[in-house]
């Protein structure tokens, strides 16, 4: 009996974490598509400069290490070791406590020196705003740990929504007021960070709270190991994994770097005219970010299953998972891709009204990013299915290689006056081409059952083509007929008539190529009634 309350717990526990996921990328999209528009390009690229240095320094600090604790916790759980659990949290939370001031004190006293490493003096505000989440986050990523090793998800699932809320509700009006006030872009991106800050602090504190009202006060006799055991296994759990993170946080931070550093030198451009265009090019890249965030967790939801199949070595129950999440993210990136490219314009004046040359900008950088997106969700899926197969060197490798490849391209482009900031999404859309294309030579080495990926792709590609061809005709169709009517309300129907077609014209095709399939979906929730209620076989 013990077993399914277990797996029930399990999958409830799930469910919470995934419900939570999905409401905080809702907010993040209330989010990020306002403050686009309150901050304009430049304040765009202080915000980002200021969260790609706190990234670094997070996933530095919080990559793998909470990993290390909920492994390490859900061990001592289960074995009913509690004076080791609780060792182990003391352990660790001075472990992060420290790691945290470390990175904050850093940030914050060292951010002029900073933001001028990434040839962005005007962020130093921003990372100033910025550093004291560091701290906080450092805590919070410790105390999710602990409590998820527990199979406790509510409080991270609680803590993970209130800091997103916060960010919104506080970091938006703080934007839009200092700007109203007559303040420059970089202090208004310090103004939405500020809301970042807030919403790591309640969040931690919140968590704090839970911890201190829900203290295990079981009585055991185990005798718990000492802190500098833990620490050391801590250490040998987490750091390979912070190393395989950190890879593209590196590649990120040089690349702007770089970016940045040909539009002023290569190009002769003042800091303000780089930040403009360099924000532009930022603003298109905030669609593909979303749209991958909300696909891939759909076909990541199979590779559990795959892993479980290759613990029975059932090689041929892995294969048919395996190419059920290939067709997945093909029949959901390939789409989402070509619709952003065609429409790339249009979708960018929709998002952007109070900041339309930006808007007029970022189209064309969104209509190569939008191929790009195709290449980062499979990137996704590919990373995971190596790591299944017990390859999980190769994705660093991967993104070492993508990420010279995007390096040296903005290198070249970048600087070149014919090309200046259009290189910049030409070099992202190679990289992960780079990434995915190594991937999925891997996949079929190391697969015992080797995919077939013409099969798997040569009808959503097909489908997706003439989706886009759809969606572009009729948005140009009903923009022509609305011409002389309200620009705005105009291109927003035409951009809406456009994206209907695009879905209508593809679901049409996906079923009559029978490009999905029964046992793509059933692994999904509610999977049965989806497959059913499509009628597929």
């Amino acid at each position: 009996m013990a077993t399914p309350a277990k797996k029930q717990s399990f999958l409830g526990g799930a469910a919470i974490l995934a419900a939570a996921v999905v409401i905080v990328k809702l907010i993040g999209a209330a989010y990020k598509i306002p403050l686009s528009n309150i901050l304009g390009s430049a304040g765009q690229t202080y915000f980002d400069t200021a969260y790609q240095i706190y990234n670094f320094l997070l996933t530095f600090s919080t990559a793998g290490l909470p990993l290390a604790i909920s492994r390490m916790t859900s061990q001592a759980h289960a074995k009913g070791l509690e004076n080791e659990k609780r060792r182990i949290f003391s352990t660790a939370i001075w472990l992060f406590f420290g790691l945290g001031l470390v990175c904050s004190v850093l940030m914050f006293f060292r951010a002029d020196a900073l933001a001028r490493f990434l040839n962005n003096s005007l962020a130093a505000t921003a990372v100033q705003a910025l550093a004291p989440a560091v701290f906080c986050v450092c805590l919070l990523a410790c105390m999710r740990g602990y409590t998820q090793g527990q199979g406790n998800m509510t409080p991270t699932a609680v803590s993970q929504v209130l800091e997103a809320l916060l960010k919104l509700g506080i970091g938006l009006p703080l934007a839009w007021y200092v700007l109203h006030i007559g303040k420059t872009a970089e202090l208004s991106a310090a103004g939405a960070i500020v809301g970042v800050t807030a919403g790591t602090a309640v969040s931690m504190l919140f968590l704090c709270a839970y911890l201190v009202t829900h203290r295990n006060r079981k009585e055991s006799l185990d005798v718990p190991s000492s802190s500098g055991q833990i620490i050391k296994q801590i250490l040998l759990i987490g750091v390979p994994i912070t190393l395989s993170n950190s890879a593209m946080s590196i590649i990120n931070i040089i690349d702007t770097k770089i970016v940045m550093g040909r539009l002023q030198n290569g190009l002769g451009l003042s800091e303000t005219a780089a930040a403009v265009l360099n924000g532009q090019y930022r603003i298109a890249m905030n669609m593909p970010n979303m749209v991958a965030s909300f696909v891939y967790p759909v076909t990541m939801s199979l590779i559990p299953f795959a892993a479980a199949a290759l613990a029975r070595k059932d090689h041929a129950e892995a294969d048919r998972i395996i190419s059920s999440a290939f067709r997945l993210i093909a029949i959901l990136a390939l789409p989402a891709g070509v619709g952003l490219s065609v429409l790339s314009t249009p979708i960018e004046r929709l998002m952007l009204p109070m900041q339309p040359e930006d808007a007029l900008a970022a189209g064309p950088h969104l209509q190569i990013l939008g191929i790009a997106l195709i290449f980062i969700c499979l990137m996704i899926l590919t990373n995971a299915i190596l790591q299944t197969y017990g390859k999980e060197k190769l994705p660093i490798f991967t993104v070492i290689a993508g990420g010279v490849v995007k390096v040296v391209m903005n290198y070249i482009l970048v600087g070149n006056p014919d090309i200046s900031i259009h290189g910049a999404p030409i070099s992202t859309l190679c990289c992960y081409l780079t990434i995915c294309g190594l991937n999925l030579f891997f996949v079929w080495k190391y697969s015992p059952e080797k995919p077939r990926y013409t099969r798997l792709f040569g009808k959503p590609i097909v489908a997706s083509a003439v989706m886009g061809a759809a969606a572009w005709a009729v948005c140009g169709l009903v923009a022509r007929v609305l011409n002389g009517h309200s620009a705005y309300g105009a291109n927003a129907l035409a951009t809406f008539c456009g994206i209907l077609a695009g879905v209508v014209v593809y679901g049409v095709l996906v079923i009559a190529l029978r490009i999905l399939q029964a046992e793509d979906v059933k692994a999904l929730p509610k999977g049965e009634k989806i497959a059913k209620l499509l009628r597929l076989k």
